[in-house]
Protein backbone atom coordinates (compact mmCIF):
# COMPACT_ATOMS: atom_id res chain seq x y z
CA UNK A 1 0.00 0.00 0.00
CA UNK A 2 1.43 3.34 -0.57
CA UNK A 3 2.18 5.56 2.16
CA UNK A 4 2.67 9.61 1.86
CA UNK A 5 4.61 11.05 4.53
CA UNK A 6 3.56 14.65 5.22
CA UNK A 7 2.84 17.40 8.13
CA UNK A 8 0.51 15.93 10.68
CA UNK A 9 -2.67 18.26 10.87
CA UNK A 10 -5.12 18.32 14.22
CA UNK A 11 -7.63 15.92 12.77
CA UNK A 12 -4.66 13.71 12.42
CA UNK A 13 -3.97 14.12 16.21
CA UNK A 14 -7.60 13.46 17.26
CA UNK A 15 -7.63 10.22 15.06
CA UNK A 16 -4.56 8.61 16.48
CA UNK A 17 -5.79 9.29 20.02
CA UNK A 18 -9.02 7.48 19.16
CA UNK A 19 -7.44 4.72 17.61
CA UNK A 20 -4.49 4.76 20.34
CA UNK A 21 -4.34 1.37 20.78
CA UNK A 22 -3.74 0.56 17.13
CA UNK A 23 -0.29 2.67 17.90
CA UNK A 24 0.63 1.48 21.57
CA UNK A 25 -1.71 -1.38 22.42
CA UNK A 26 -2.49 -1.71 25.91
CA UNK A 27 0.23 0.99 27.35
CA UNK A 28 -1.62 3.97 27.77
CA UNK A 29 0.52 7.42 26.86
CA UNK A 30 -2.44 9.51 25.72
CA UNK A 31 -1.13 11.82 28.20
CA UNK A 32 1.88 12.16 25.76
CA UNK A 33 0.22 13.36 23.18
CA UNK A 34 -0.02 17.01 23.52
CA UNK A 35 -1.68 18.99 21.15
CA UNK A 36 0.31 22.06 21.48
CA UNK A 37 3.28 20.19 19.40
CA UNK A 38 0.90 19.76 16.43
CA UNK A 39 0.10 23.93 16.44
CA UNK A 40 3.56 25.14 17.33
CA UNK A 41 6.13 22.47 15.72
CA UNK A 42 3.49 21.15 13.06
CA UNK A 43 6.45 20.97 10.73
CA UNK A 44 8.46 18.31 12.40
CA UNK A 45 4.99 16.65 13.29
CA UNK A 46 4.35 14.41 10.53
CA UNK A 47 1.82 11.72 9.59
CA UNK A 48 2.56 8.28 7.35
CA UNK A 49 -1.07 8.49 5.57
CA UNK A 50 -2.35 5.37 3.11
CA UNK A 51 -5.74 4.74 1.93
CA UNK A 52 -6.47 2.75 5.07
CA UNK A 53 -5.90 6.06 7.46
CA UNK A 54 -2.78 6.91 9.19
CA UNK A 55 -0.20 4.02 9.48
CA UNK A 56 2.44 6.08 11.63
CA UNK A 57 3.47 9.25 13.20
CA UNK A 58 5.96 11.20 14.70
CA UNK A 59 5.31 13.87 17.20
CA UNK A 60 8.97 15.97 17.62
CA UNK A 61 10.59 19.48 17.01
CA UNK A 62 13.61 21.01 16.92
CA UNK A 63 15.21 23.18 20.08
CA UNK A 64 16.99 26.10 19.92
CA UNK A 65 20.44 24.21 20.36
CA UNK A 66 19.60 22.44 17.17
CA UNK A 67 18.70 19.24 18.67
CA UNK A 68 15.68 17.32 16.53
CA UNK A 69 13.86 15.93 19.68
CA UNK A 70 11.66 13.11 18.69
CA UNK A 71 8.57 13.21 21.66
CA UNK A 72 6.89 10.22 20.16
CA UNK A 73 6.94 7.89 16.88
CA UNK A 74 4.43 4.91 16.85
CA UNK A 75 3.79 2.94 14.02
CA UNK A 76 0.10 0.91 13.52
CA UNK A 77 0.17 -2.84 14.46
CA UNK A 78 -0.68 -3.61 10.91
CA UNK A 79 2.04 -1.51 9.28
CA UNK A 80 5.06 -2.70 12.31
CA UNK A 81 8.04 -4.20 10.56
CA UNK A 82 7.10 -2.57 7.21
CA UNK A 83 10.17 -0.03 7.19
CA UNK A 84 7.71 2.95 7.99
CA UNK A 85 9.30 3.52 11.13
CA UNK A 86 12.68 4.29 9.53
CA UNK A 87 10.41 6.36 7.17
CA UNK A 88 9.63 8.49 9.63
CA UNK A 89 12.40 8.87 11.34
CA UNK A 90 14.25 9.74 7.76
CA UNK A 91 11.60 12.06 7.20
CA UNK A 92 11.93 13.83 10.89
CA UNK A 93 15.36 14.23 10.41
CA UNK A 94 15.27 16.06 7.19
CA UNK A 95 12.07 18.46 8.43
CA UNK A 96 14.42 19.14 11.35
CA UNK A 97 17.46 19.46 9.84
CA UNK A 98 15.76 21.80 7.90
CA UNK A 99 14.99 23.65 10.76
CA UNK A 100 18.44 23.89 11.97
CA UNK A 101 18.81 20.59 13.70
CA UNK A 102 22.23 19.14 13.98
CA UNK A 103 21.89 16.61 15.66
CA UNK A 104 18.89 14.10 16.73
CA UNK A 105 17.46 12.92 20.04
CA UNK A 106 14.90 10.74 22.01
CA UNK A 107 14.14 8.96 25.16
CA UNK A 108 13.00 6.00 26.24
CA UNK A 109 12.27 4.05 29.69
CA UNK A 110 15.03 2.22 30.65
CA UNK A 111 13.06 -1.44 30.50
CA UNK A 112 11.80 -0.61 26.74
CA UNK A 113 14.36 -2.89 24.69
CA UNK A 114 12.58 -3.11 21.39
CA UNK A 115 12.77 0.89 21.21
CA UNK A 116 16.64 0.59 21.80
CA UNK A 117 16.89 -1.94 19.55
CA UNK A 118 15.34 0.13 16.93
CA UNK A 119 17.00 3.74 18.29
CA UNK A 120 20.36 1.89 17.84
CA UNK A 121 19.88 0.20 14.32
CA UNK A 122 19.44 3.44 13.18
CA UNK A 123 22.75 4.78 14.60
CA UNK A 124 22.03 6.50 18.25
CA UNK A 125 24.04 5.94 20.81
CA UNK A 126 22.33 5.11 23.72
CA UNK A 127 23.05 6.11 27.61
CA UNK A 128 20.95 5.19 30.42
CA UNK A 129 21.05 8.94 32.67
CA UNK A 130 20.04 8.57 36.38
CA UNK A 131 17.22 10.92 37.36
CA UNK A 132 16.38 12.09 34.00
CA UNK A 133 12.82 11.90 34.19
CA UNK A 134 12.72 12.80 38.02
CA UNK A 135 14.54 11.57 41.44
CA UNK A 136 14.60 8.04 40.84
CA UNK A 137 13.07 8.03 37.47
CA UNK A 138 16.20 6.53 34.98
CA UNK A 139 15.86 6.60 31.12
CA UNK A 140 17.62 5.77 27.79
CA UNK A 141 18.42 8.93 26.31
CA UNK A 142 19.49 8.24 22.39
CA UNK A 143 21.88 10.65 20.68
CA UNK A 144 22.86 11.06 16.71
CA UNK A 145 24.50 13.70 14.88
CA UNK A 146 23.18 14.59 11.63
CA UNK A 147 25.27 14.74 8.32
CA UNK A 148 26.35 18.53 7.72
CA UNK A 149 24.07 19.88 5.27
CA UNK A 150 25.44 21.28 1.71
CA UNK A 151 24.64 24.08 0.25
Amino acid sequence: MDTHISPLRVSDYHRILADHRRYWGERDLRSLHVLALVQEFGSTCLAARAGDGIRGYVLGFVTPDGTGYAHLIATRDDARGTGLGRALYAAFARAAQARGARRLKAITSVGNTGSTAFHRSLGFEAEVVDDYNGPGLPMTVFRRELPPVLR
